[in-house]
């Protein structure tokens, strides 16, 4: 267990009622998938394997997790039903564990990158404007010196919720407003937070571009210019994906990871969906380490990532 393995009794109470949708329905699949039956043999992992699928984790990652189990039984002839709850969340937990590929540790910033410029990314309606302003409350709770950057300049609504934000947080705003060149407010953004040497730089991105090759291009001319100021910017690239869609999730985060250097993930939402097995199926498919997830409405709510905690309350009985 490393320093960021827990977190508060209040972010775990958070935490326990925002999956408690996708906790109510997985028991649910679950307890029909074993009625009656009280060993593990391959009628219960064929139903075992729908549950999973159903519950939007998706088929490559149910194979690998039925395929974990079977592991297991093969092993232990005599499994019980009863176990199951707890062989599932352990063989869960150690597949998160295993796609962490690089330490993700919430709102820490790294003391060699100051400012540290996270450019985030994702299709609009994602709630990608509330996460950074969610995430500039936070990072500013902790003392860190915050600056956005209102990139999205092709819908005023994104422009104006993130002065909003900036306004309800006490953080500065550099923005053109609409229809500006969106490359022009990442450099005046970079330029403005080494000037004043802040901590955090966070940079909000169009979510609606009319093809793949328009996202790569706008994004590659963003990072170029921030490179103009710190040449190793942006230092984390936050895709922001909306975890009620379940798999139309998996289709957000095949496109923008084509179309740029996605470096962590942010999953919103999941407190008004059945649908929280969706985490795990995109931690695992696209070996991209998710570093926040959106369990309600309150600022305190995006938590970072706890893989234990989360898969805890996913399978809290």
């Amino acid at each position: 267990m490393g320093i960021f393995d827990f977190i508060s009794k209040e972010k775990k109470q958070s935490l326990d009622k925002g999956l408690e949708k996708s906790n109510k329905n997985l028991f649910s699949k679950l307890g029909k998938a074993i009625a009656g039956k009280s060993k593990v043999d391959d009628q219960v992992l064929d139903e075992l394997e729908e549950v999973l699928i159903t519950s939007d984790v998706g088929v490559d990652t149910t194979i690998k997790i039925i395929e974990r189990i079977e592991a297991r039984v093969a092993r232990d002839k005599y499994l019980n039903t009863s176990e199951l709850n707890n062989i599932l969340r352990e063989e869960i937990a150690g597949l998160l564990e295993e796609n962490r590929t690089q330490d993700v540790a919430g709102f820490d910033i790294p003391s060699n990158h100051r400012p540290y410029v996270i450019l985030v990314v994702g299709v609009n309606g994602v709630g990608k404007t509330t996460t950074i302003g969610k995430l500039a409350a936070q990072f500013k709770e902790l003392g860190h010196k915050v600056i956005l950057g209102a990139a999205d300049t092709f819908r005023a609504a994104a422009v104006d919720q993130l002065k909003l934000w900036g306004e309800r947080v006490g953080v500065p705003v550099v923005s053109h407003g609409m229809n500006t060149d969106p490359s022009a407010v990442a450099y005046d953004a970079i330029k403005q937070a080494v000037e004043q040497k802040a901590d955090v730089v966070l940079v909000d991105t169009a979510g609606r571009l009319h093809t793949k090759v328009n996202l790569m291009n706008e994004l590659s001319k963003i990072k170029r210019v921030m490179q103009k100021f710190i040449p190793e910017a942006p230092h984390e690239i936050l895709l922001v994906l909306d975890g009620s869609t379940g798999q139309n999730a998996f289709i957000q985060a095949q496109e923008f990871t084509k179309a740029t250097d996605v470096t962590t993930l942010a999953i919103t939402k999941l407190d008004g969906t059945a649908k929280g097995g969706v985490v795990v199926g995109i931690s695992d498919q696209f070996k991209i380490p998710v570093k926040y997830i959106g369990v309600g409405e309150k600022i305190g709510d995006l938590q970072p990532f706890i893989n234990r905690e989360f898969v805890d309350s996913l399978f809290k009985s």
